[in-house]
């Protein structure tokens, strides 16, 4: 799903809930708000929750050895911060087709435990 899809998406979903209220060109602008205020929080080294959703969040990434393709030297790179998303157990019930309360701590359904 691409930005413009997730944009008509929402418009319709509002139609549908709300009647033509908000045209796509506004509706385009409060996607672009919501993505451009997690990315500015994401840079202040804020963490991000939206409950039921998941939680966006800076983790620091170790320095360690890589290998130059090219020639099979080894390389060092630096530790660096990187963004992660953690789904919520409610998102990761709704992929896996199970009801959350089933799911573990760690994600792992407790169907298939045995």
């Amino acid at each position: 799903m691409t930005k413009a899809d997730l944009v008509e998406n929402v418009t319709a979903r509002i139609a549908r809930t709300a009647g033509p209220t908000i045209s796509k060109k506004d509706c385009a602008r409060v996607v672009d708000a919501f993505l451009d205020a997690i990315k500015e929080a994401l840079q202040e080294q804020k963490n991000i929750e939206v409950r039921g959703f998941g939680t966006f969040k800076i983790r620091q990434r170790k320095t360690r050895m890589a290998r130059n393709p090219r020639t099979g030297s080894p390389v060092e790179v630096s530790a660096r911060p990187v963004p992660v998303f953690k789904p919520s157990k409610e998102l990761r019930a709704m992929v896996a087709g199970i009801e959350a309360h089933l799911l573990d701590d760690d994600g792992d359904d407790d169907l298939h435990d045995s």
